[in-house]
């Protein structure tokens, strides 16, 4: 008796691209991958200089910036709009509908849930969530969280629906965090709770003095 079964494996039908000069793309790259959501803008943008590393999925209708560096098994979602200079490790996702801003790093296996802000310069560390369901399944109060500018967030930190993460903030690794951070503050624990400044930490292991020197002198 031939059990043998025939796998017959479709070939990926894309949604448009338009891609900018100077791009490096490695074999095994999607681009353009059809959401199965109705939106209006189905065409996949990406600026110049873009480094797209093997088992990347780029959903159509997103729109990012010059010098894009992915690393393996990333994944970035419709609606999306990202600015320059993205770096998203490997085997991270920006789930849809996500505002992104410039010299974004993200590392390895974080999720950016759907409606999450991201602004200019921000650091995520590796295992990093974000959440957007207040209260799961309802569609009506869906929102991720804002962090803004220059926040650096610690590895494994869990960043509740609606929460804002000020200006310069840290939050420490494994957090969980409920509530708003003030700008330039440090939060650690679960939940996270404000345990000083910015300003005030200083490099235990380095050659300078202070963590973050260039943030004292704006003082």
């Amino acid at each position: 008796m031939n059990n043998f079964r025939q796998t017959i494996v479709s070939p990926v039908v894309t949604d448009p691209v338009e891609i900018g000069p100077d791009a490096v793309i490695d074999e095994n790259v999607v681009l353009g991958y059809p959401t199965g959501r109705a939106i209006e803008e189905r065409l996949l943008r990406i600026g110049a200089r873009a480094r797209i590393r093997f088992g990347t999925v780029i959903y159509g209708g997103t729109t990012i910036g010059d010098d894009l560096q992915t690393g393996h098994g990333a994944v970035i979602r419709e609606e999306n709009t990202i600015g320059d200079g993205l770096m998203i490790w490997s085997h991270s996702v920006i789930d849809y509908g996500c505002r992104i801003g410039s010299n974004v790093r993200i590392h390895t296996k974080v999720y950016l849930a759907q409606l999450t802000t991201v602004e200019d310069g921000v650091f995520i560390a590796p295992g990093v969530t974000t959440a957007n369901d207040p209260h799961p399944i309802c569609t009506e109060c869906l929102l991720g969280p804002t962090i803004c500018a220059r926040a650096k967030i610690g590895a494994g930190s869990t960043i509740l629906p609606r929460v804002r993460i000020g200006e310069d903030a840290l939050v420490g690794a494994g957090s969980v965090v409920t509530k708003d951070v003030p700008p330039k503050t440090v939060v650690v624990g679960n939940p996270a709770r404000v345990v000083g400044m910015v300003t005030n930490l200083k490099c235990r292991w380095g050659r300078q003095g202070w963590a973050y020197p260039d943030l004292r002198e704006e003082r």
